[in-house]
């Protein structure tokens, strides 16, 4: 996009904007490309994150493939955009590449599912969700497609039996039409319907709910709305006022909306590499962080413990003993580390036992890239091992 104006074969468009090399230059301008609505940080002063860096530039990332890089090469080869590491609450690594600054918002892809999933957690430690209502309690709309017998805590695990084919960039998958009711992708089709809602309601039950767990980002989408039903508040400021305002966050965050002015929960949120760290400072927390309980203990216990038996392929072959649960993977039912993850190469990985919080967001060439994923944990683990030896 440079020049003034830039050429055609440079300009972003909605038909290119995720795609490469253009989502190099949109997953940190998504405001110019797609309408959003504020998430507001409130009027509290940021809370502090403490710095002390170590310098780990060397530390050595082996591949799944088997070659060895850097650190440093492993941040450049994968289409790094920031990283930030936190060790014991402090910042020891700090990265921005590829343009990207601390003000920076980044879109977060499915990283957005786990934060919308904290604030659900948040609803119903009060009362105001019951994980085992039936949804149409919230939503009675939803009596007519496949979600009319699902409850609250399936869709929470992705567990639904609600037919959806989470199949990036194919014209006739579920995902690409989720994409055009998003505003996403331009309506060329005619026969999508012009909000995510409304797409929600055209989908068919395919099996009993509870049953299995399978990838659906479309069931984030329908828990938010029920909580912007529960509580007649716009997913926004729920996320605000619930969340980002009690984190002490540094800068206003944002979500994509579509044409009726839902925002995209699944996906479209977007905030800053430091912001991203202070969230997953508070789970390493147990909730608690800014000298407050933002989130029920319990909620996050619960965020740690899964089911491997419905944990089924292709997530089996990359995380062999993983589950997913209330919007977060876990790498391993034997241990507390949890994951966030978005395609393109967004992750927040927290590990309690270890105090680490690091955060990687990027812009892959490819939707999904197992190399890149499996060597970003394989990273994430020599960073670890060095700030542990370091410690003495």
């Amino acid at each position: 996009m440079a020049g003034f104006p830039p050429p055609p074969e440079r300009r972003v468009t909605l038909e290119n904007w995720d795609q490469p090399p253009f989502n190099r230059w949109t997953f940190q301008r998504v405001r110019q490309v797609i309408p959003t609505r504020e998430v507001s940080r409130g009027v509290e002063p940021a809370s502090a994150l403490e710095a002390e860096p170590k310098d780990l530039d060397d530390v050595s990332v082996q591949s799944v493939r088997g070659g060895t890089a850097t650190l440093a090469q492993f941040l450049d080869e994968t289409f790094t955009d920031g990283f930030l590491v936190l060790h014991r609450g402090k910042v020891v690594i700090e990265r921005y590449l590829n343009g990207m600054r601390p003000a920076t918002l980044h879109l977060s892809q499915s990283v957005a599912k786990t934060v919308v999933g904290t604030v659900a957690g948040i609803l119903i430690h009060r009362g105001t969700l019951d994980p085992d209502a039936p949804l149409t309690r919230y939503v009675p709309e939803l009596e007519r497609c496949g979600y009319g017998d699902a409850r609250l805590c399936h869709l929470l695990d992705m567990a639904s039996g609600v037919r959806f084919t989470e199949d990036y960039g194919h014209p006739d998958s579920d995902m690409t039409r989720l994409d055009v009711a998003s505003g996403w992708r331009p309506n060329t089709r005619g026969d999508v319907p012009d909000s995510i809602y409304d797409l929600a309601l055209t989908l068919p039950k395919e099996c009993e709910h509870g049953t299995r767990f399978l990838y659906r980002s479309i069931e984030t989408d329908v828990i938010s709305w029920c909580m912007e039903r529960a509580t007649g508040l716009h997913l926004t400021e729920l996320v605000g006022c619930e969340l980002w305002a009690k984190l002490g966050a540094e800068w206003d965050a944002c979500f994509t909306v579509d044409r009726a002015g839902t925002a995209l929960s699944d996906g479209g949120f977007n905030a800053t590499l430091r912001d991203y760290a202070r969230f997953g400072q508070m789970i390493v927390q147990d909730g608690r962080f800014n000298g407050r309980q933002i989130v029920p203990a319990e909620w996050i216990a619960a965020c740690r413990t899964g089911d491997n038996a419905l944990f089924g392929e292709p997530h089996r072959s990359h995380f062999p003993n993983g589950a997913y649960r209330n919007k977060w993977w876990i790498k391993d039912v034997s241990t507390r580390v949890t994951m966030a993850l978005g395609v393109f190469g967004q992750m927040i990985y927290v590990d309690p036992d270890a105090a680490l919080v690091v955060v990687k967001l990027s812009t892959w060439p490819d939707y999904l890239n197992p190399e890149f994923n499996l060597d970003t944990v394989r990273a994430v683990e020599a960073v670890a091992v060095a700030l542990n030896a370091g410690a003495g």
